[in-house]
């Protein structure tokens, strides 16, 4: 029967892990399709770009915010007990400016950058930092616990984790939504979990003209920063953001960037490159002790990734598709912006519930 087929479209951090969530059911037949997997490095695959963090930044009542607190003890767990996952805990400092208010990465960070967040308590180690520890062109800041993931190892590892739980893994390109059940390995199935990004755009059968991206460009360095610094703004500009982050197990340091809303250019602007060397020196001089200048940065390489982001936030929820073949059910999964690792389980989660009731619910009943 068909009706405990499963259908996983994207192989992002979101896809892998609804995928692994759902490979805990054993009566699910799960299958993952992509067009690409964890290795590689495209404009489309946003999730190798990524820092990756966990900075919780949703607002009351948002989903985002939900799937954050969900997705925390999970992160915590895996960072504590399965090293091999490429997590590592790092100090986070989050430093504020009162005349970032209202600009593109000001709305971005503005419920990081609160003495008083809703995540004082879920974060470890919270404090309200001293003025003393301040740059001297910030009003406010705060520091905890937090972490930073390997991409290149943690994809993978979530890749493997799938396969030891029997998830059937595929290439493929899917133009039209209605065209994924074929790609199970049965060759049928009744739910479809669209985890497509920012290709929910241009998927047929969604087109969701909401979702479009928020470029982002990174460089990778050598260099040891010590701690995870952000900031709420930058002089150079109200789409230009300064972070700074340390992958675990030999990733290199993440040093960023920008949240360029609509802009999809794939290739690296060698100024904004500049300008993103130069904040996190003067931002975190223990990058380069020596001279204090750009020069001593150690570069791996410059990248760029668009984050998928989508005007209502989140989206997480089910849909009856009609087909020439059967009505299909299709769980959408997309819109998470820059927050794909850090709402991850509890998107997850969500997803879960939504697959189970639709195949609960068209589970025969027995006869008696």
């Amino acid at each position: 029967m068909s009706q405990n087929n499963v259908v996983v479209v994207g192989a992002g951090v979101i896809g892998l892990t609804t995928a692994l969530v759902l490979s805990k059911h054993k009566n699910l037949n799960i299958t993952l399709v992509s067009k690409h997997m964890p290795g590689d490095y495209d404009i489309e695959y946003a999730s190798p770009w990524a820092g990756a963090n966990f900075m919780p930044v949703g607002k009351e009542g948002s989903k985002l915010r939900a799937f954050e607190r969900a997705t925390w003890p999970e992160i915590d767990r895996i960072c504590r007990d399965i090293p091999e996952a490429g997590i590592h805990y790092q100090e986070c400092k989050v430093y504020g400016r009162k005349k970032d208010e209202g600009t593109a990465v000001g709305i971005w960070f503005q419920e990081l950058i609160k003495e008083d967040p809703w995540f004082k308590d879920l974060m470890p180690e919270f404090k309200i930092l001293d003025k003393s520890e301040l740059p001297p062109s910030c009003n406010t800041g705060t520091s905890f616990k937090s972490v930073c993931i390997n991409t290149a190892i943690y994809l993978p590892w979530l890749l493997g984790q799938c396969l030891k739980n029997n998830v059937a893994i595929k290439r493929g390109i899917i133009n039209h939504i209605s065209e994924a059940p074929s790609h199970h390995t049965t060759g049928t199935a009744s739910v479809v979990i669209n985890c497509t990004g920012l290709m929910a755009s241009k998927l047929g059968g969604v087109m969701d003209t909401t979702v479009y991206p928020g470029r982002g460009q990174i460089a990778i360095v050598r260099n040891e920063p010590g701690a995870m610094h952000t900031t709420s703004g930058t002089d150079d500009g109200p789409e230009e953001a300064m972070y700074i982050m340390q992958r675990a197990a030999g990733g290199g340091t993440i040093i960023g960037g920008c949240l360029q809303h609509g802009n999809w250019d794939s290739q690296v602007d060698p100024s904004l490159a500049n300008r993103i060397l130069q904040r996190a020196v003067d931002i975190c001089p223990s990058l380069a002790p020596k001279t204090g200048k750009v020069t001593e940065l150690s570069i791996i390489r410059h990248g760029v990734g668009l984050r998928p982001m989508r005007e209502d936030g989140i989206r997480v929820e089910k849909e009856l598709i009609g087909t020439r073949d059967q009505d299909l059910w299709v769980v959408h999964g997309y819109g998470h912006a820059g927050y794909g690792y850090q709402s991850s389980f509890g998107s997850a989660f969500a997803m879960e519930e939504l697959v189970l009731g639709i195949v609960n619910k068209n589970a025969p009943k027995a006869k008696l």
